[in-house]
């Protein structure tokens, strides 16, 4: 299958609520991730390094922060006269209703763009776990199957996220039995939110599901359609990391300090384009001291840093300590300041003498442009 033929759908703030502390001033698309990347940039570049040449994103709030992010789209490449990429916001009191009460409700508010649209199939998803895919792979496999739907899942800790599909049983690579918000915690094989459909076999069930008044696509299409459509499944295999909490999020980013994750997440056969900064290279001070830690350019380390995930423009001054820590762009802690498994949102400043420090299973949360 040509990537040409797909039709790109992400979801911007599907399951906002899970790391709400983060997200109550930006969509989950737009968490930063890595120290120099947003969730939405793996998403985007699964879909781009498989071809895939326009892409709609669904918001619903809090999106001014993704819209600067994606901008015109041109570091993805979809910058383009035709096609490329969509944000697609609500339109009225009712659109932002439907999308948090339902995916059905959602895709019934985008029905006209993806009627307009040329394309055969549509890969939808949403932006809560971060890997590396192989779509080419994934698309392939989903026209030789000729699965009505592919399914995508992986086997691991099953995520804190409500009504999260596990696949209890699977035939000759068809999913044959499914439940909805149970193995919390275990280990099971569990879906992703991402699906591979005919487009026209997508407009269909949104259009009758919505008119029934259904609202979860996972429970009143995918669930109760098994007997009636293949739905197939595809083994996610590889790093591939859930956010679902708080601590998730916090496990995800410092899963990275393994130098086999971050080559397995920034494969050079499949980059991971975002949004280019013109900044300066870090500076490293006379005596500072730095261990096992991402540090993004523009950053002034001059402390003590070990095991952090620091972005852009942070300064760590003199005699300060951070360890276990992420620091978000344009992060100051102060000379004489200790920080310790914390994770600090944009343009934090801990001033001098102050000690902050969480634990490895319940790291503090620090608010954005808060001074403490």
């Amino acid at each position: 299958m040509n990537g040409k033929d797909v039709l790109g759908i992400v979801f911007a703030n599907t399951d906002d609520d899970v790391i709400s502390e983060v997200t109550g001033v930006r969509s989950m698309a737009s968490v930063p991730f890595g120290g120099a990347y947003r969730l939405v940039d793996f998403t985007l570049s699964n879909m781009v390094n498989a071809g895939v040449t326009k892409v709609g994103i669904v918001t619903n709030n809090n999106y001014q922060s993704l819209m600067d992010h994606i901008g015109s789209g041109k570091h993805w490449d979809l910058a383009r006269k035709s096609e490329g990429i969509y944000l697609l916001p609500p339109f009225n009191a009712e659109a932002v209703e439907n999308y948090n009460a339902s995916r059905i409700g959602a895709l019934k508010n985008i029905l006209h763009f993806l009627e307009k649209s040329h394309e055969e199939y549509v890969f939808m998803t949403d932006c809560t776990y971060v890997a590396n895919l192989d779509l080419e792979e994934i698309f392939d496999y989903h026209e030789k199957s000729g699965n009505d739907m592919t399914q995508l899942y992986m086997h691991g800790k099953t995520p804190a996220i409500k009504d999260n599909p596990v696949i209890e049983k699977i035939e000759d690579g068809r999913i044959t039995k499914l439940s909805l918000g149970t193995g919390e915690g275990k280990v099971t094989d569990f879906a992703l939110k991402a699906v591979v459909i005919k487009k026209s076999l997508l407009e269909s069930l949104v259009s009758v599901s919505y008119a029934k008044g259904l609202v979860s696509f996972e429970k009143d299409i995918i669930l109760k359609n098994l007997k009636k459509l293949k739905v197939g499944a595809f083994e996610v295999k590889g790093f591939c990391k859930v956010i679902d909490s708080l601590g998730g999020y916090f496990d995800a980013n410092f899963a990275l300090l393994d130098t086999k994750n971050y080559r397995e997440l920034f494969s050079q056969e499949r980059p991971v384009y975002t949004k280019v900064y013109d900044d300066m290279p870090t500076v490293y001070g006379l005596g500072c001291d730095v261990e096992n830690s991402l540090i993004a350019d523009g950053c002034i380390i001059e402390g003590e840093v070990e095991n952090c995930i620091i972005f852009r423009d942070c300064r760590v001054e003199k005699d300060a300590v951070v360890k276990n820590s992420i620091l978000m762009p344009h992060g100051f802690i102060a000379q004489g300041a200790a920080v310790n498994y914390c994770i600090a949102d944009k343009a934090v400043t801990v001033r001098s003498g102050k000690t902050l420090s969480g634990a490895d299973s319940y790291p503090v949360y620090i608010g954005k442009n808060i001074h403490i």
